[in-house]
């Protein structure tokens, strides 16, 4: 079949290319990243896009990551995955619509303020205009407004975000870089609060006074998706409460809430307490009066199959109390200690033993009057069991009465649950059992997405309440900011029809203290990188995006939560394909962070082994699979590298470039070989249209190295030569060289650039993604290979006699099956002058290929 000589016109290089005597990969990544931000290499061209088809163009909803800190070699795996994507789907002819943005919002910022200049916020503060962080932190941090506070947030994610954007050039991402979003900017902010209001409008979104689970470190509401279950120690507490007819025993691992218990509770069917049932039993120490009630979630075969519940103790305890419709005895307060004052019909003797303590040593105190008591039977039994944690915090969480903001999620509607699942249906998931993860979590739900935090840093709710007579705010009529007035900061600015001067006053007006969740407003990305209320022309065309490239582990929160308000506001999912990456982990297969202290930071690996070795490391990890580190793996990713270095210096020394025609094609090893790449571009085409990067990669790779280390040498002799043969060579190399650079660049960005330079105008990387068609696809795949492996049994002979490859042969034969024969012919000239024989003989026989070789007496030095 003949080769579309059309498509080889638009990369046919010019003559007269310069190629550097000495090609190094030294200072490849400063080259490139300036020329590519010179040219607008990457620039998203909006106008052209909508002038084309939505099919022409390719619309990633990038992951902005935390700007807090520091970046680990993990994130650079799993951006370097995106980047593949999006620079195959350029190469393709698509505008590729590549956002980046920074999620500068939230407790990792807060976090990263407070160490690193020694505050802490006090909203109770006046705002210091002239304010300025100490040069040294000292060891108490520094209270400062709240103004002041988010001030110096700002300050610092500025430098950050900074490095981030010097640390992803580096990596080469092919991003365009004039449309950079931060989560915390003016758009951000007033696309999340009409977003917010908008799901209010329509009853999504709701504001309730519940049981809230705590971080008492950082005195903020923590939702379901940022729980984390750890293993500590224990005990289990054997506690008697005078019953009726005796004592009952229970067996509880927090003594210490004896004084929040409203009921006992039983499996109805568990014969041992039905007699109690409807009865009251005293609590211990307390001495208060407490029904003994029923419910399916208590456990026969745990402890004494009979529990307290408290209020709150864990989340069975919230469901009892909300099912049974039991009273409230609260006793933690926001800060994890025991409050001053006890809850009603509590005595308040004893509980003056416990007020102002923490959990810990609540504990140990009520344990010690319990022994005095005698209501303590036996010794407490240590245990392992998990414990909840947030996710970022280090100490329990525990549950307290608060008011917040939520938005439905289907944790208490079946409805909206099952067309949530139906929504991940319609996602195309890589790997695809990723979507088994997304519907585990959609139908383990159990309660709405809660919303709001008690933090400083963040996206505030569009909201104030008036204030009655006695300066209590009334919920029941929030005051909501305009659409037209967005964004808003409801603890500065005013609510229509009040002045400042009535702020917190009676009859005047409050701000809703909160902001919301990062998740939140990251779930609103989509929106945000295209300008839902910004730029309607441009979201109408590229929302449903194409893609959304994470990690597996914020399933439940990113993706899930962007899945909820794309439901809600468009009645659509967000993006068409969910591609999943896996964590990078270190050699003992545990994730790599950077709480954790085993990350490595990349800028030092990307110096050692240069960014091109990187993302080939990066290339080889499969989608939703998790990746070892292990930098040795990078010296072979360099080794690539310079290879292809040295091809292009040999191909286009050859003067190739003027002789780049698939006409000029005419041995059979050389059509051989073409055909061949022509079988690898399919598959690799197949592949990178299914985002398995790695097998692409795989396929390229293999052949990249079967050409460099048989192809080229079996033909190096007569490619130096001037006949029709020299030019069938020539054409060949610069042919397979041009498709193999274009195969490559999504994963080498910098040194196919170089090579490409050295003869093509133009960028590699905005170059067509090479086709079949442009290849002969009718040579014989069998002659190279054939060749090549009758090359290689001379050459292991060679070395079986200790001798150079550049070793005479006097003789060879080679013995074949009766097929092979004539494949062996059709490369003879190659091959009796890549393997130096003087005589070369070819039979038929019955086994394998097999070459029998006598060596010149005097071998050539």
């Amino acid at each position: 079949m003949a080769a579309d000589t059309s498509a080889l016109e638009s990369t046919a290089p010019g003559v007269g290319a310069v190629v550097p005597e000495k090609p190094t990969l030294d200072g490849l990544e400063d080259k490139w990243v300036t020329r590519w931000a010179e040219g607008d290499t990457y620039a998203f061209d909006r106008a052209a896009a909508l002038a084309a088809p939505r099919s022409e163009t390719y619309a990633i909803d990038t992951p902005p990551p935390t700007a807090s800190g520091s970046l680990h070699v993990g994130h650079v795996f799993s951006y370097t995955h995106t980047d593949i994507v999006a620079r195959y789907q350029r190469m393709r002819g698509k505008h590729v619509f590549y956002p980046m943005g920074w999620d500068d919002n939230g407790l990792p910022t807060e976090r990263r303020v407070q160490n690193f200049y020694g505050v802490r916020c006090d909203p109770s503060l006046p705002y210091d205009e002239g304010f300025q962080p100490p040069e040294k932190p000292g060891k108490d941090q520094l209270p400062i407004s709240r103004r002041n506070f988010v001030e110096l947030c700002e300050r610092l994610t500025a430098v950050d975000e900074a490095e981030f954007e010097k640390l992803w050039r580096r990596v080469g991402l092919s991003v365009d870089w004039s449309g950079v979003y931060r989560t915390i900017s003016e758009t951000s902010r007033a696309t999340a609060q009409r977003m917010f209001l908008h799901n209010l409008a329509r009853g999504e979104a709701y504001a309730q006074e519940a049981p809230t689970l705590w971080d008492v470190t950082f005195r903020t509401a923590v939702a379901q998706a940022e729980l984390e279950d750890r293993e500590r120690p224990g005990a289990y507490h054997r506690i008697a409460f005078a019953g009726p007819e005796g004592p009952v025993f229970i067996e509880t691992t927090r003594p210490e809430l004896l004084p929040a218990c409203v009921a006992l509770v039983a499996h109805p069917d568990d014969e041992r307490y039905q007699p109690l049932f409807g009865k009251t039993v005293r609590t211990p120490l307390f001495g208060v009066e407490v029904p003994v009630v029923a419910h399916r979630l208590a456990e026969p075969d745990k402890g004494s199959g009979i529990a307290m519940i408290c209020t709150f103790g864990d989340l069975n305890d919230v469901t009892w109390w909300r099912e049974l419709q039991l009273p409230t005895r609260a006793v933690i307060g926001w800060d994890g200690r025991f409050v001053a004052e006890p809850p009603a019909d509590v005595p308040a003797d004893v509980y003056a033993e416990l007020a102002g303590k923490t959990s810990f040593s609540a504990q140990a105190r009520i344990v010690e009057l319990l022994r005095e008591s005698g209501d303590l039977v036996g010794d407490p039994k240590p245990i392992t069991h998990p414990v909840k944690f947030f996710e970022k915090g280090e100490r329990p969480l525990e549950i307290v009465t608060t008011r917040q903001w939520y938005i439905r999620n289907g944790g208490r509607d079946a409805d909206l649950r099952a067309a949530l699942v139906e929504r991940g249906r319609e996602i195309q998931w890589v790997p695809e059992h990723m979507r088994h993860r997304y519907e585990n979590w959609v139908e383990g739900l159990n309660g709405d997405w809660l919303v709001s935090r008690q933090r400083f840093f963040g996206v505030p709710f569009p909201v104030w309440y008036r204030l009655d007579a006695e300066g209590e705010p009334d919920y029941s009529a929030p005051l909501l900011a305009p659409e037209s007035a967005l964004p808003v900061d409801p603890s500065s600015d005013v609510p229509e029809g009040f002045e400042e001067s009535q702020r917190g006053v009676p009859g005047g007006f409050i701000a809703d203290p909160d902001v919301m969740d990062t998740w939140a407003t990251s779930s609103l990305s989509p929106q945000v990188a295209s300008g839902w209320d910004t730029d309607p022309e441009l979201f109408a065309h590229v929302f449903p995006m194409d893609q959304r490239p994470q990690a597996h582990d914020i399933i439940r929160t990113w993706l899930f939560s962007t899945v909820v308000r794309a439901h809600f506001e468009h009645g659509t999912v967000p993006w068409t394909h969910a591609t999943i990456s896996g964590f990078v982990v270190d050699p003992d297969r545990k994730k790599m962070s950077k709480s954790k202290g085993n990350a490595t930071t990349p800028i030092d690996v990307l110096e050692r082994y240069g960014t091109d070795a990187v993302r080939w490391r990066a290339a080889g990890a499969r989608p939703g699979a998790d990746s070892p580190f292990d930098e040795a793996q990078m010296k072979v990713g360099r080794r690539l590298a310079i290879k292809l270095l040295n091809v292009g210096k040999f191909v286009l020394g050859l003067g190739a470039s003027a002789a780049l025609t698939a006409d000029a094609v005419t041995e059979p090893i050389d059509a051989g070989l073409l055909s061949s790449l022509a079988a690898v571009v399919d598959e690799a085409t197949a592949a990178m249209d299914a985002y398995n990067y790695t097998r692409a990669l795989e396929v390229t790779e293999a052949f990249f190295w079967s050409f460099c280390d048989d192809y080229v040498e079996l033909v190096k002799t007569r490619a130096y030569a001037s006949d029709d043969g020299a030019r069938s060579a020539q054409a060949t190399l610069a042919l397979a060289l041009s498709v193999q650079l274009r195969l490559l660049a999504p994963v080498l960005p910098f040194v196919t650039e170089e090579v490409w330079s050295w003869w093509q105008s133009g960028s590699v990387h905005r170059a067509l993604w090479p086709t079949a068609t442009e290849l002969p696809t009718g040579g014989d795949r069998a002659v190279p290979a054939v060749a090549a492996e009758a090359l290689a049994a001379v050459r292991k002979a060679k070395s079986e006699a200790k001798q150079s490859m550049r070793a005479d042969v006097a003789s060879a034969v080679v013995t074949a099956p009766e097929a092979q024969v004539a494949l062996v012919e059709a490369a003879r000239r190659d091959l009796t002058a890549a393997g130096r024989i003087e005589s070369l003989t070819v039979v038929a026989g019955d086994g394998p290929l097999t070459v029998d070789v006598v060596l010149a007496e005097t071998p050539d030095a």
